[in-house]
């Protein structure tokens, strides 16, 4: 699929901000099978951007690779300007400041909480960079405040329900105030309700200050969640635009299977549904 003709939108302010992520040409396998196939895309400070993509398209993989839990096998990746590589993190001190700058949420909670209780795996992350004791209860119970959560605190994860488990997962990357958040996921497998606070909870987070990665195939709060738009398609960018171009553009969204399109004549007239949006159009 060729490259969309929506562009990337990004004001004259984000321009000039420095580069966070630097990613060229970047492939990666499982078992031969691509994932990502000389995928290129750059992120810079502050930024709120959404990976757009059916299953499969490389999100998650990619916030693997940018997470350094993965590491390509052809193309660069640069992290602030430096190679972000499974040798630098074997450097303590990068890999100690580059923990303490990036954090990732998982698409499951489950692979991520695994403290006897909520207060514990808030506490986790502070604890291994050595913090003092003071200072982990104070973030701790503030970014419990945050979530909503205090009176869950001596709960075991295990027992919260699933939209409790997803805020207690990001409560526990929060809460080392890294610079960059990636978010897999954030409200699948939610109800409404559940969504709908998670999605406060992002967007009130550092009062959007932060930058922000969140990989989803959800559409219907993109343009709360996201200023920037980036849709992939087997492992490639064919979109990097503003969410409302993304979103205009049904034949891009349906290409990379986000949108399922109904077609049909009625009375004479060309009848097109598109879901999930509520968008009826008619053709004469």
């Amino acid at each position: 699929m060729e490259q969309s003709p929506v562009n990337a939108a990004q004001s004259e302010a984000a321009m000039a901000a420095p580069l966070e992520f630097e990613i060229q040409d970047l492939r990666f396998e499982y078992d031969r099978v691509p994932a990502l196939n000389g995928l290129s895309l750059r992120v810079r400070e502050g930024e709120r951007i959404s990976l757009l993509g059916a299953n499969g398209s490389g999100k998650s993989t990619l916030l693997r690779l940018m997470d350094g839990l993965y590491f390509a096998q052809a193309g660069t990746l640069r992290f602030r300007g430096e190679p972000l590589t499974e040798d630098a993190l074997e450097d303590e001190a990068f890999a100690l400041r580059f923990r303490r700058q990036v954090g990732l949420v998982f698409q499951n909670p489950d692979v991520q909480l695994f403290n006897p209780t909520v207060f514990d795996e808030v506490a986790f992350g502070p604890l291994q960079l050595g913090w003092s004791r003071q200072e982990i209860l104070d973030r701790v119970m503030s970014t419990l405040q945050w979530i909503g959560a205090e009176h869950l605190k001596d709960r075991a994860p295990y027992r919260l329900s699933g939209g409790e488990k997803k805020r207690v997962a990001i409560a526990s990357v929060v809460v080392l105030d890294p610079d960059v958040l990636l978010l897999d996921e954030p409200t699948a497998a939610l109800d409404p309700r559940s969504q709908s606070q998670v999605i406060e909870l992002l967007e009130s987070w550092n009062d959007g200050r932060k930058t922000v990665i969140t990989a989803t195939h959800q559409l219907e709060a993109l343009s709360e969640i996201s200023g920037r738009a980036v849709v992939l398609r087997q492992g490639r960018v064919v979109a990097d635009a503003a969410p409302e171009a993304v979103l205009a553009d049904t034949e891009l969204l349906e290409a990379a299977n986000l949108v399922h399109v109904h077609r049909h004549e009625h009375g004479g007239v060309a009848h097109k549904h598109v879901s999930p949006y509520l968008r009826h159009e008619h053709h004469k």
